[in-house]
């Protein structure tokens, strides 16, 4: 069995590049009305205008570091397409000092605002309607430094990520009688704007060599087809040149 997607209400955060704007691409051409969600309009526009499908992307601001922000995506989202059926937390961020040397606290609240708390308040609106009506799937992009505290992603990345893996699992255990599926995705490397934000430049060679947003999206694509009965907890996805101990 294979789910049809097609009338599927997905609303994606982090959606204008990167991983987000590859998942949008495949969800929406498979049918599905998604609503991409970011800080900048403009390249959630560009998407939306690059992309030929059923159901036009809707792009919609959002900054999931701001309550009143997150709480405005989702009510256009309810009334303008309808209740949410796949959410994906894409949103993320990292930083150049990311040492405990070098990090200052400010930092440190910053991306455990964006990648904890945000995609913790955009479950917490998405949730109490997918357990009513026994349906629903959030994809959480995390990181497989929310698996191993590596010291490439940095001591705040590490704990963010960690914290959105608990947060995935938690709730899954929680909601698992009622319907509602959660899935934690672990990328290992990824070419995404993300990157631009390392200590040491990325050359394109690697950026190249390494996983590209629409590997991810594949995998996506093929979790949200599941049948309602089945769950992925978790998977992680690295380059194949990537070490993984």
């Amino acid at each position: 069995m294979v789910t049809n997607l097609a009338g599927k209400v997905v609303a994606i955060t982090g959606g204008g590049t990167g991983i987000g704007a590859g998942i949008a691409t495949v969800l929406a051409q498979a049918g599905c009305k998604v609503t991409v969600g970011g800080r900048r309009i403009e390249p959630l526009e560009e998407l939306a205008a690059s992309v030929e499908s059923e159901h036009k992307i809707r792009a919609v601001q959002i900054d999931v570091a701001d309550a009143d922000s997150i709480q405005r995506f989702f009510a256009d989202v309810h009334e303008n397409v309808g209740e949410v059926d796949i959410l994906v937390n894409s949103a993320g961020i990292n930083i150049q000092k990311r040492t405990m040397a070098e990090m200052i606290p400010e930092d440190w609240d910053r991306v455990m605002q964006i990648n904890a708390t945000g995609a913790y308040r955009c479950i917490l609106e998405v949730l109490p309607a997918m357990r009513a009506r026994k349906d629903g799937l959030v994809i959480n992009i995390s990181s497989v430094a929310g698996k191993r505290a590596i010291s490439l992603g940095g001591v705040v990345y590490c704990a963010s990520k960690f914290a959105m893996t608990a947060l995935g699992t938690a709730i899954s255990n929680e909601v698992r009688q009622e319907g509602v599926r959660i899935t934690n995705v672990y990328p290992g490397e990824v070419n995404t704007p993300i990157l631009d934000n390392r200590p040491s430049p990325v050359s394109q060679e690697h950026k190249d060599a390494i996983l590209q947003p629409e590997d991810i999206a594949s995998v996506i694509l093929s979790i949200c087809h599941l049948p309602p009965r089945a769950n992925v907890p978790e998977i992680v996805i690295k380059p194949t040149t990537q070490e993984w101990v």
